[in-house]
């Protein structure tokens, strides 16, 4: 739409601002290039609009809106020199248009012209005051430029129009500090607390700022003044304890610090802050957590504590690597408080996993899923604990409800293996072509998920159904781990599938020397392919090994009387 109404207003432009400078007739075939170039542009066309644009110019080379468009794609061919020359002349054609303003002070910004670029917003704030976001632009050019003196100067026409504010004068300070103009800063901040006698908030500024000029005594005396009128003023603390800090007196700091912490006016950002602070000083002192975990306990104990504290101080208790037990205990103080707080109990549900502890998993998963319906995490976790039990019943319901909350956001690892597991259920219980679609929509998430390539191949090959695709999955398994005997097995099931019999040799052999668990299944497998060899003596051997892991196998014992292969 965006361009559509600049052709709209640039097509009217030229039919009456260069009228009188251009003839009739050439106008006109000006407009319609113009309009074909517009066309050829939305269709994403850049070479014809290009073409086309530079014969408008030929023809009008007073035509600002085709220096305008030719100027964006000298950009794009990273001829800058070019489309700023452009971009600028486009501009002194139409030194009104605000769009070209615009673009040629970005121009100058990107190119780190910085001085230009100013000149440019200057000259759009002159045309618009009511643009004050064009004077803070300038403002921050003239802080990249370290022109601390016009940046200061932006800020006080700022002021003229909104009045003074904590955000101008705190940065008025600020610029005045790295002029190294100390009385001046303070000054700054004086005014505002005396502009603003009642809001205290304005006299801790003043004694951070004479803090941070050395003028402790009187950054004290501010901040007393506060104190007596609010007690439970925490910006004040916090000032407060930065002057215990500065005087190297710990104790009052470390009293200070306590008021913080458990002080129900103080928000949440600085209670986080101030922790955050003393665990570092204890890990860079001694590391001992015993006073870290009693500021936590503390402020739990306290009323309506806040979820997030008990999370932190659970990150803390592993930090410090405490018995499991204890940060259980943390997690479960905290689903306690919120029961749906998701990311405590998932923590939980993952030491539960760990543990092989598999009804406790199910247990949090269950309450999971009425606090947190769209976290796929509880689903797959529910879902691989009934697996690990055998129940697969279960295990599939809850793979299957999961389905409805992956979405383009989930973990790729999580999902691929969501559907990887869900795909060797179905296919146990006999739904080979909803198994197929699952092992689809695992690959779909995770292309290189070996074990589902791995299964994928064996039951297609098993199947007899599309080999040369299974040929090609089992390949990149035997790729990625080179040495399984799994993989190999499998890679030489689809090969023999394939009636390739030498090449499967190669591979079974393999297979059986990697084999460390003497898996029945592979040992006959390796009978199966000598045997279609034409290697009978080396068949039977295989074939005898492999009863004495499974005697019970009566197809393996017809196969050994018969001295032939029987396709199961």
């Amino acid at each position: 739409m965006r361009i559509i109404a600049l052709f709209i207003l640039f097509v009217f432009h030229s039919s009456f601002s260069h009228a009188q400078d251009v003839h009739r007739d050439v106008q006109r075939e000006y407009d319609l290039l113009f309009m074909e170039a517009m066309v050829q542009r939305q269709k994403g066309n850049a070479d014809a609009a290009f073409d086309l644009l530079s014969r408008c110019l030929e023809l009008n080379p007073q035509a600002s809106e085709a220096y305008f468009f030719l100027a964006q794609y000298y950009s794009h061919l990273s001829d800058k020199d070019k489309a700023m020359s452009y971009f600028k002349r486009a501009a002194d054609l139409e030194p009104q248009n605000s769009t070209y303003l615009e673009t040629l002070a970005e121009a100058y910004m990107e190119s780190e012209n910085f001085a230009e670029s100013i000149e440019v917003f200057e000259r759009m704030y002159e045309a618009d005051k009511s643009r004050q976001d064009l004077l803070e632009m300038v403002y921050r050019l003239y802080v990249r430029l370290k022109d601390y003196e016009n940046a200061v100067s932006v800020l006080e026409r700022m002021e003229t129009i909104d009045g003074k504010s904590e955000r101008l004068s705190v940065s008025k300070s600020q610029l005045y500090m790295q002029m190294d103009n100390k009385e001046a800063a303070i000054d700054e901040m004086q005014q505002l607390a005396t502009q603003h006698p009642n809001d205290l908030t304005y006299q801790t500024l003043l004694a951070n700022m004479l803090m941070m000029n050395d003028r402790e005594a009187e950054a004290y005396d501010v901040l007393d003044g506060v104190l007596r009128q609010e007690p439970l003023n925490s910006r004040a603390q916090m000032a407060m304890r930065t002057y215990y800090l500065m005087l190297s007196e710990g104790e009052r700091a470390d009293s200070i610090t306590r008021c913080i912490l458990l002080n129900k006016e103080a928000s949440q950002e600085e209670k986080v802050y101030l922790l955050r602070q003393e665990i570092s000083a204890s890990e860079n002192a001694d590391g001992d957590s015993t006073y870290i975990l009693n500021l936590f306990h503390e402020m739990m104990a306290q009323p309506d504590p806040d979820p997030e504290l008990g999370e932190f101080c659970a990150a803390y208790m592993n930090l410090k690597k405490m018995p499991r037990d204890s940060v259980s205990n943390m997690l479960e103080f905290v689903l306690g408080l919120a029961p749906d707080n998701a990311s405590a109990r998932l923590q939980l549900v993952q030491y539960a996993w760990e543990d092989g502890n598999e009804q406790r998993v199910i247990e949090l998963c269950k309450a999971a899923r009425q606090y947190n319906p769209d976290e796929m995490a509880f689903y797959y976790y529910q879902g691989m604990a009934y697996y690990s039990l055998q129940d697969n019943d279960n295990a599939l319901e809850a793979f299957r409800n999961g389905i409805s909350v992956i979405d383009e956001e989930s973990s790729p690892d999580i999902a691929s293996s969501f559907y990887e597991v869900m795909g060797d259920l179905l296919h146990q219980k006999g739904l080979k072509e909803e198994a197929y679609a699952a092992y689809d929509s695992c690959l779909h998430w995770k292309p290189d998920n070996i074990g589902c390539l791995n299964n994928y191949a064996y039951y297609l090959s098993v199947e007899g159904e599309r080999l040369e695709q299974a040929e090609q999955m089992s390949y990149r398994t035997i790729k990625a781990e080179p040495n399984n005997s799994t993989y190999l097995d499998t890679y030489a099931w689809v090969l023999f599938m394939q009636k390739r019999y030498s090449e499967a040799r190669i591979y079974i052999d393999q297979a059986i020397q990697n084999d460390s668990l003497h898996s029945h299944v592979i040992i006959e497998h390796g009978g199966d392919i000598y045997m279609l060899n034409g290697d009978v003596e080396g068949a039977l051997a295989h074939w005898n090994n492999a009863l004495e892991q499974d005697p019970g196998n009566k197809v393996l014992i017809r196969k050994i009387k018969r001295k032939k292969y029987i396709k199961q």
